[in-house]
């Protein structure tokens, strides 16, 4: 009977443990068409959001916030007011006509006053709809509709986005990301040059970049904007200390077979290349076909090594849970 009763009571004990234990923290997407933004929260706090105004120059995110909950990009700056947080465009001309920058869609706009500029955008490019929303515990998956529109609403491209966010604990999460375009109307030619695209782009505030202690790694342990920058990498990070946070943010290229390069800059931009014979020289794709790029976005605490970068990339690559 002692015996039957200390067995009873591990195994009461056991499932006791298992009912308490905590499951993945839960994932929830907050929409308002209205304001045209879509927020992501993780256990109630706010991770990213998706901003899709009809008043922007593009769709874009911003706040991203780091695992304690500290915004880590900027969604406007100087020098360069064009870059937009974390972005995806680039340069095209649609039937051998003008080209057409939706990379800079910024200076097409209304000019209210110097170097500021507002709606409406004569080329830009204009989130349509959401096509699939779904969320729940551990992770959440957002289907959107994008169009690239030349004076106004000439359709140039459409342009499918696929995001799985996975919350990883701690406040850290994966955004699987596939941006896919669709030659619609017409043949396209991509007609940027090798730095001024964003496939996508992401631009940290000053206090998170190289320029105020934080560190750029590449996947070959390079460091630095002029060790990896325009350099093949699997995957960049870029970490550092903010108010006691010791937290960053790495890109991870979905091995396509071919080598990627990279833009890093110190000041805090830095994003994936396509492959050499698509980067910084014209190429086409004739209409109906399509191109797409997958990246993975970490969300990390701790730097490269402690929050253990080069071991997630491989888990992401994997399909497994980083």
């Amino acid at each position: 009977m002692g015996c039957r009763m200390i067995w009873l009571t591990g195994c009461l004990c056991i499932v006791l443990a298992a009912a308490t234990r905590p499951g993945p923290p839960a994932v929830e997407l907050r929409r308002d068409d209205t304001a045209g933004r879509l927020q992501a929260m993780i256990d109630d706090r706010e991770a990213f959001v998706y901003q899709y105004a009809e008043t922007l120059d593009l769709p874009h995110y911003w706040p991203v916030n780091s695992p304690l909950g500290k915004n880590m990009l900027v969604q406007q700056t100087e020098p360069y007011p064009h870059h937009r947080s974390f972005w995806f465009a680039d340069t095209v001309r649609l039937d051998g006509g003008r080209e057409v920058s939706t990379y800079n869609a910024l200076y097409t706009g209304k000019e209210t006053k110097p170097k500021t500029y507002g709606p409406p955008f004569r080329d830009h490019i204009r989130h349509i709809a959401f096509t699939g929303m779904e969320s729940g515990e551990g992770r959440a998956v957002i289907d959107a509709q994008l169009l690239w529109e030349m004076d106004g609403r000439q359709a140039m491209l459409e342009e499918r986005r696929h995001v799985v966010v996975q919350a990883l604990g701690e406040g850290e999460y994966l955004l699987d990301m596939t941006f896919t375009l669709f030659a619609t109307g017409g043949d396209v030619e991509f007609v940027s040059d090798d730095v001024h695209y964003a496939w996508p782009y992401l631009r940290l505030q000053t206090r998170w970049s190289g320029e105020n202690g934080g560190t750029i790694t590449a996947s070959n342990g390079a460091t630095g904007q002029e060790a990896t920058n325009l350099k093949a990498a699997l995957w960049i990070d870029y970490s550092n200390t903010v108010e006691g946070e010791t937290a960053g943010v790495a890109v991870f290229q979905w091995p396509d077979g071919q080598e990627h390069r990279w833009l890093t800059r110190e000041y805090g931009c830095f994003g994936p290349r396509r492959p050499d014979d698509r980067s910084g020289k014209p190429f086409m794709l004739k209409k109906g076909e399509s191109i797409a790029q997958r990246v993975g976005v970490l969300v990390h605490g701790g730097d490269v090594k402690t929050g253990r970068i080069a071991e997630r990339y491989q888990q992401y690559v994997e399909g497994k849970r980083p």
